[in-house]
């Protein structure tokens, strides 16, 4: 972004550093640091230089300020190629104590930067350029077992240093990374927690819904199919009609509050086994043949999540035959105990040819019935044979 001087836009216009490519932007830190280091590195070397600049001779005098121009001038090198420039840093440690403060930087650097093998490397040779040097000129002051005692424990404590931030370095990289694991697995955790909702809402209201909305395409298939019927059953179709949208509306609306909110106060009760005998009187209402046969032993020790896959079952079942086989008697089949297994058989002939076409339907519900029994430990087959069709399904029923 370009932005005006104080003559207005496009005088002296000034791009700011917040708004430089991302490449520009890294570089200027680098530039930064690269300037700090250059002048503390001209500072200690010139001090160093003096230092010597009245107990050496004219020729190991050049001889420094040489070599401290040198050093100074490879010292920037050491943020972009650190180990070339340590190397060329000590060997002219080996000639002149001028490059002793960029050859310890260097040491320190490599060991932040490189793994440990290489640091010390590059430690051993500086110790081995300080050793040399110090036989070659002496510092006044300290015998030359001191001075080798005094480098060794110099260079092993840059070693160590830049070895301590190199592993601190590491260990936040690694958190940073982990962290960044921890966030995309929570992502993931929680866009599979948003598909199984998506599906138990699906589930939900097609167990409610499929049943109530089947039963209202009968009337309706009834009162289209036979038009000339008295007055009095079509006003009575009319009505169960109309009693069946306003249930169905009522049932999905009980379902959204339920996946809203799974402690509501007003959340109705889930249907269970005891509901199965309105749910038969519903299809015998809508004109369909129903024997139930209820041979469970102790059903009120059933478990209400057990009654309630079992009613789903059944419901599904009767909303499959309603569909496909409209006019078709329908058997149901109970028998159980505790300790043992609630087992559900329903069945119903399948007619040659439907007396009308059969209801639409998505072809997912036998799908989705038989993953809620798996999911209660139990199973369930269905099938065609001997012309009749047959949903069995079994339930666990502990002690």
């Amino acid at each position: 972004m370009r932005r005006g001087g104080r003559y207005g836009p496009g005088v002296c216009d000034t791009t700011w550093p917040d708004e430089l490519p991302a490449t520009q932007r890294r570089r200027v830190p680098a530039l930064i640091g690269a300037g700090i280091l250059t002048v503390a590195m001209a500072v200690l070397t010139g001090l160093t230089v003096w230092s010597r600049y009245f107990t050496d001779t004219g020729t190991l005098r050049w001889l420094d300020v040489a070599v401290g121009v040198v050093a100074v001038a490879a010292a920037p090198v050491l943020l972009w190629r650190p180990v070339p420039a340590a190397v060329l840093l000590t060997v002219l440690a080996l000639l002149s104590p001028a490059a002793t403060p960029a050859a310890s930087t260097a040491a320190l650097l490599v060991a932040q930067r490189r793994p440990s093998p290489v640091a010390a490397a590059v430690a051993a040779g500086g110790i081995a350029a300080q050793a040399v040097q110090g036989a070659w000129r002496p510092s006044g002051g300290l015998t030359y077992g001191w001075w080798l005692v005094l480098i060794v424990a110099a260079y092993g404590a840059l070693f160590g240093w830049g070895a301590l931030a190199r592993s601190r370095r590491a260990l936040i990289a690694s958190l940073r990374e982990r962290a960044r694991r921890a966030e995309a697995e929570q992502g993931r955790r929680v866009a599979e927690a948003r598909a199984a909702e998506r599906a138990r809402i699906a589930g939900e209201m097609h167990d409610v819904l499929a049943h109530r909305l089947s039963l209202i395409a009968t009337y309706a298939g009834a009162l289209e199919y036979r038009p000339d019927a008295p007055a009095e059953q079509l006003t009575h179709a009319a009505g169960v009609i109309r009693t069946g949208v306003h249930q169905a509306l009522d049932e999905l609306r009980e379902v959204i509050t339920v996946l809203r909110d799974d402690e509501h106060p007003d959340t109705p009760p889930q249907p269970t086994l005891a509901d199965l005998a309105r749910l038969v009187e519903e299809s015998r209402a809508a004109g369909m043949r129903v024997r139930l046969a209820d041979e469970v032993t102790d059903a009120g020790a059933l478990p209400a999540a057990t009654g309630r896959t079992a009613y789903r079952v059944v419901q599904e079942a009767l909303t499959n035959a309603r569909k496909h086989a409209a006019g078709a008697p329908v058997d149901v089949t109970l028998t159980g105990a505790p300790g043992g297994r609630l087992v559900i058989e329903v069945t119903n002939p399948v007619p040659a040819s439907p007396a009308r076409p059969a209801l639409p339907g998505t072809g997912t519900g036998l799908i989705g019935l038989t993953e809620r029994v798996r999911l209660a430990g139990g199973e369930l087959d269905h099938g065609a044979a001997a012309g009749r069709f047959r949903l069995h399904a079994w339930l666990a029923w502990p002690a």
